[in-house]
């Protein structure tokens, strides 16, 4: 039970980090941690600066609540399907400004920097579907294969991890990228990365980590 209560801590701080990071408003977005056979995820509807770790649900594999007041986030789905298709051990998904302009008018974020390569390449947008459904959690396991981290067409971005720390760096890293394309495009028409330059950076990064 004590990594459960460390995983509920986790989450509750991790939110109120993406309200201070301004990654998200309100109650849009949400985290979770992978304990074992058990996932803690953000409760439904709470502003994140209200939710303490009691708050924060525990959920089975399969989705069911089994302990905490609150029913978990409507994208607990999203989030299972995740664990359920790669070794994650944390989820985050956030609506940050720039990843959800991005994910209205991109079908894959352009590699306008190598930082690119930490995400798995070039970052794919998750076929629309409405929150909390069947059909985004499927949308989205297409989106990050080979990938850490997707953009949600017309929602926002979600990103994946060992830690809940390498998740949230990456979903972070993609607010930065979606920035910078916005950035990039106001100046200019920005030149993209290559395959063979990307692939050089991968192998680079085996050589000499950034």
């Amino acid at each position: 039970m004590s990594d459960t209560a460390d995983a509920r801590r986790h989450v509750a701080e991790c939110g109120r980090r993406m309200l201070a990071d301004g990654l998200v408003l309100g109650t849009a977005g949400n985290v979770s941690v992978r304990v074992g056979e058990l996932v803690a995820v953000s409760p439904s509807g709470m502003a994140y600066d209200r939710i303490e770790p009691q708050d924060v649900a525990v959920v089975d594999l399969a989705g069911t609540l089994v302990d905490g007041p609150h029913a978990p986030s409507s994208e607990t789905p999203m989030h299972l399907d995740v664990y359920a298709s790669t070794g994650a051990n944390a989820v985050v998904h956030h609506h940050g400004l720039h990843s959800a302009a991005v994910s209205t008018v991109l079908d894959e974020l352009p590699s306008l920097h190598y930082y690119v390569t930490a995400l798995g390449g070039p970052v794919r947008v998750a076929r629309y579907a409405t929150y909390g459904t069947p059909e985004l959690a499927r949308s989205v396991h297409v989106a990050l294969e080979g990938r850490t981290a997707a953009l949600m067409q017309n929602h926002g971005a979600v990103a994946y991890g060992d830690t809940l720390e390498a998740a949230y760096d990456r979903a972070r890293l993609l607010e930065w990228l979606c920035a910078l394309h916005v950035t990039a495009n106001g100046i200019g028409s920005p030149r993209v990365l290559t395959g063979d330059e990307l692939a050089a950076v991968a192998r680079r990064r085996t050589e000499v980590p950034a």
